[in-house]
Order: structure tokens, then sequence, then C-alpha cells
């Protein structure tokens, strides 16, 4: 047997425990790209939703997400075409296929309809196969209507972790969280709203704010909280127009930002 010396053991005892580490992180990566469901070509730089993005025009997104009720809908599209805002309202299919004429009214109103799961159901507590099925499902539906296809998801609950991200981008869809949340559902009132929205610290240029179609005060606050938001020097945007599909980074907080 060979003698080796003290600083040789030291040697080799280190490389032996870099190797390992990288057969860890070999292993991390593989779990959370499965070859069934996940392709090369989804290859991004954060395994994160957009949050917000980044630009110098004072702009804000508007999005709600759909999955109860229609009996605000005439109103809020009615107060949007009077601000001139163009919105993205996430549906789940169960919603739209019990509501086609609100899909229709939605998409002849000129606003974007993006993909909130077939039936609400937390994202990361099911399979990737699962998930995938979702996703499908609410764009067969919405898609049986329209005769478009969605390329936004937002999941429901805002419920995400990597492998959700993952399948939504490998079936050709942008995730899409928010950074301005107006917390509408809790019922806390219109002043409430307004105030969470308006004054939320999050509010920037670029920021998705996310409201409520079928919450109850969502209709009563939207006229005077899209004023607010224009007195501050805000106008509005569509989400496919804000957010960047390709050649882009998030930072840590799911801000997204055009590569250089």
């Amino acid at each position: 047997m060979p003698a080796y010396s003290h600083t040789t053991f030291n040697y080799m005892k280190y490389i032996t425990l870099f190797l390992l580490i990288l057969v860890f992180l070999y292993g991390i990566r593989q779990r959370t790209q499965s070859p069934s469901v996940l392709t090369s070509s989804a290859l991004y730089e954060r395994e994160l939703p957009i949050y917000c993005v980044d630009t110098k025009e004072p702009v804000v997104a508007l999005t709600f997400d759909s999955a109860w009720g229609t009996e605000d809908l005439d109103i809020i599209l009615s107060i949007l075409k009077k601000h001139n805002a163009p919105a993205t309202f996430f549906v789940t299919g169960e919603w739209a296929t019990k509501n086609p004429d609100a899909i229709r009214a939605i998409d002849a109103a000129g606003h974007e309809i993006g993909n909130h799961g077939n039936s609400h159901k937390h994202m990361p507590q099911l399979s990737k196969e699962e998930m995938a099925a979702e996703i499908q499902g609410c764009h067969n539906a919405v898609y049986a209507i329209t005769g478009k296809d969605m390329t936004l998801f937002r999941a429901p609950y805002s419920d995400w972790n990597e492998e959700v991200v993952n399948v939504a981008h490998a079936m050709g869809y942008s995730a899409i969280n928010q950074s301005v949340d107006s917390l509408d559902w809790k019922d806390y009132g219109v002043d409430s709203i307004i105030r969470t929205v308006c004054e939320h610290k999050n509010l920037e240029n670029g920021s998705i704010i996310l409201l409520h179609n079928g919450s109850t005060y969502t209709k009563d606050a939207l006229d005077v909280m899209l004023t607010n938001l224009e007195q501050q020097g805000y106008s509005f945007t569509s989400l496919s127009s804000l957010i960047y599909t390709s050649n882009y980074y998030l930072d840590h907080t799911g801000k997204q930002f055009l590569k250089k």
C-alpha cells in the first residue's frame, strides 16, 4: 500500500467533498425537471412567477381573478372602459364553462383572458401530470368559447413552487403573480380596497395589481381606485404588453428585467 502524506490526504478529502456536492446539485436539478412534462425549451433564469416588471414608463397592469360569480362583471367592464384601462381576467375552466357569455363579454371588450387552472386547486399539492391537466383543462374550456389560445397563467391562491412554474413554462405559459394585492376578497370594504392599492408599498412603475370580480366591494371601489392611480401619474397597460417573454431575468423578488 502506498503511503500518503497528510497534505495529500486533505487534498483528496476536499476533492471528494466537491464531487459529492456536484452529485447533490445534479440530483436537485433532475427532480425539478421531469422529462415527461418539461422540455429543453423551458430554461429560465429563475423558477419564480413574475411579480412586477422593471420599466421607466408609469404604467401598471390590472388583473382580475375570476372563479366565482358574474353579477358585477358588467359594471367592472363599464368602469374599465371609462378609464380606457385594459385588464387581464384570469378565469378557471369551470367558471368559463359555466359562464360562456361572460368570457365572450370580456373578450369582446378587448381584455385579455388568462389561465387560472381548471378547478382552482392548490397546484403545489398536485403531481406534474395533474398540474398540466389543470392548465390544459382551462385552456381547452376557454378555447372552445373564444377560439383563442391563452399565454398567461396565474396559480390559484397565488400558491407556487418551482415545479408549478416549470410546468407552466413547458406548456407555453408565462407564470404571473402580483406585487400589489388589493385583498378585496377579504371584504374589508370600499375604502380598504382603495387604500390598500393606492398606498401600497410596492406600487410603482410596472406593478401588477390583483383584484377579483365576484367580491362584495370591488365594483364599488374600482372607479375611485383607478382615478386615484391616474392622479398619481399612472396609466394602464395589458399584461402581455408589460411583461417580457424572452431575454429576461428575475431578481429574488420576482421583478422582471430585460437583459442588456
